[in-house]
């Protein structure tokens, strides 16, 4: 294959070529979501094997109208890799905000999926933000002042390793104002055979998710991986309670992109993904950590998962 003209930024390159070139090579979990890879994790969350889907969800319908009592109505809900947007509008009947703000760094698909929430939900002021804020970012003025709350369902929080995800928390506290919050889906230590399969589902669809980065990747720096030449590979690292996402070289390769190529040898990794496990307690702690109380916790019968709302403590 021949390399392409690079679409990404000068940083994006910068970051993602670093990454290949490491001693272990990898790439940030963000890269995922393209178009594509946004539609693909959405097949994803209908697998069977993909429980934090449909588990966050029946928490939210059991206990959807106590958390509206403890979080009250009329808020600035900040949706953080909203996607299609569906989970935070299954709540809007509930919690009746007065502002709604999806972030995601897919903006093309972000866009289409609030043009069509706005018809539904004409009362609600909607201010899509395409971005990437895993590594921080400062709202714009669009975004009331009041009563501020973070949305991040989907165990998303587990892409980050604890101590990353204490300073994104932080972050978050930062922007939350006095009277803000934090609705949060973490996903809870289980049996690994549950994990496993979660990640690396019978038809594929997990494996399709991880091979597309690097068509996405070729996109932003010119590269020239050949998807045909790399497998999926995905396991539950038990000493440090995270799942980890690779994609494994089938052959001897090497690949190549404008101003850096790398030799692969049969069976070198890319680690694309993390996904860490916490148990209720432990994230209790990160949360106060970073300068939040917790309100309440809610889990579904098997403590499989746990949607958590906190409430920021002023400076």
């Amino acid at each position: 294959m021949q390399t392409s003209r690079p679409h990404g930024s000068d940083a994006v390159i910068a970051e993602i070529s670093a990454g290949l070139l490491a001693s272990n090579a990898h790439t940030s979990p963000k890269y995922l979501y393209d178009g594509l890879g946004s539609k693909l994790f959405e097949a994803i969350c209908e697998l069977p094997e993909y429980y934090p889907t449909r588990t966050e969800a029946g928490i939210f319908a059991a206990h959807g109208e106590d958390m509206a009592r403890d979080i009250g109505t009329g808020t600035s809900l900040i949706d953080l890799g909203a996607g299609n947007c569906a989970k935070a509008a299954s709540l809007f009947p509930l919690l009746r905000p007065a502002q709604y703000v999806p972030v995601d760094i897919s903006r093309d698909f972000l866009i289409d999926s609030v043009t069509r929430l706005q018809q539904r939900f004409p009362q609600i002021d909607m201010t899509p933000l395409g971005l990437d804020f895993s590594s921080g970012f400062a709202l714009p003025d669009s975004v009331r002042q009041r009563r501020r709350l973070f949305f991040y369902p989907g165990s998303s929080i587990g892409n980050f390793s604890p101590e990353q995800a204490k300073v994104f928390l932080r972050g978050l506290h930062a922007n939350a104002g006095d009277d803000g919050g934090l609705l949060i889906g973490v996903d809870l230590v289980k049996d690994g055979a549950v994990l496993d399969a979660a990640y690396d589902d019978a038809i594929g669809v997990t494996a399709a998710f991880n091979l597309n980065m690097l068509r996405h990747v070729n996109h932003l720096i010119g590269a020239d991986f050949d998807v045909r030449q790399w497998r999926h590979h995905a396991f539950f690292n038990a000493a440090q309670s995270r799942i980890e996402m690779h994609l494994e070289a089938r052959d001897v390769l090497t690949v190549r992109w404008p101003g850096g190529e790398r030799r692969f040898a049969r069976g070198e990794r890319i680690h694309t993904e993390d996904s860490y496990k916490y148990t209720r307690q432990s994230f209790v702690g990160l949360l106060e950590q970073a300068g939040f109380a917790t309100n309440r916790v809610w889990t579904d019968a098997a403590n499989w998962f746990a949607v958590i709302h906190a409430r920021a403590i002023p400076n």
